[in-house]
C-alpha cells in the first residue's frame, strides 16, 4: 500500500501569534494572494508561485520548528533588499560554490524561511 497524494491540496502550516497582522504581512511584504479565510477560527490560506498554499493558524504562542521552507528566487540581492525595506530580519545569503546562494529570513513570529537562487541550471548539476 502506498500514500496517494493530491498534488491540489498542498499547504505549509504556520502558527502566528497575531492573525491580523501576519495575514497582513505575508500578503503584503512577501505578495501572496489570500486564497481563501476563515477568520472566526483564526485560518487564512495565501496562494504562493509554488505550488502550495501557506496556511496562517492563530495561536497563543509559536515555537520556531526546525523546518525551514525554502523559496527559489532569480535574484537573492533584490529579494534581500525588498525584505529589508519592509523592516524583516533577513541574513545577508550565504554561497555554496557554483551550486547556490542561500538567506535566512524571519516572519513576525520568529518563524524562519529562506531564498535561494540557483547559480547553475538544473541540467548541468
Amino acid at each position: 500500500m502506498t500514500i496517494t497524494y493530491n498534488p491540489d491540496n498542498c499547504v505549509v502550516s504556520v502558527g502566528v501569534t497575531d492573525y491580523d497582522r501576519s495575514v497582513a504581512w505575508y500578503r503584503d511584504v512577501l505578495g501572496f494572494d489570500l486564497e481563501y479565510e476563515l477568520k472566526e477560527y483564526g485560518w487564512c490560506e495565501l496562494k504562493t508561485p509554488f505550488g502550495f498554499n501557506i496556511g496562517l493558524g492563530q495561536t497563543e504562542t509559536v515555537t520556531p520548528g526546525n523546518v525551514t521552507p525554502t523559496f527559489g528566487v532569480r535574484d537573492i540581492d533584490a529579494a534581500i533588499a525588498h525584505l529589508r525595506e519592509h523592516e524583516v530580519n533577513v541574513e545577508d545569503w550565504h554561497e555554496i560554490p557554483e551550486m547556490v546562494r542561500l538567506s535566512t529570513f524571519y516572519d513576525p513570529d520568529g518563524t524562519s524561511w529562506m531564498l535561494a537562487q540557483t547559480l547553475t541550471p538544473k541540467e548541468e548539476r
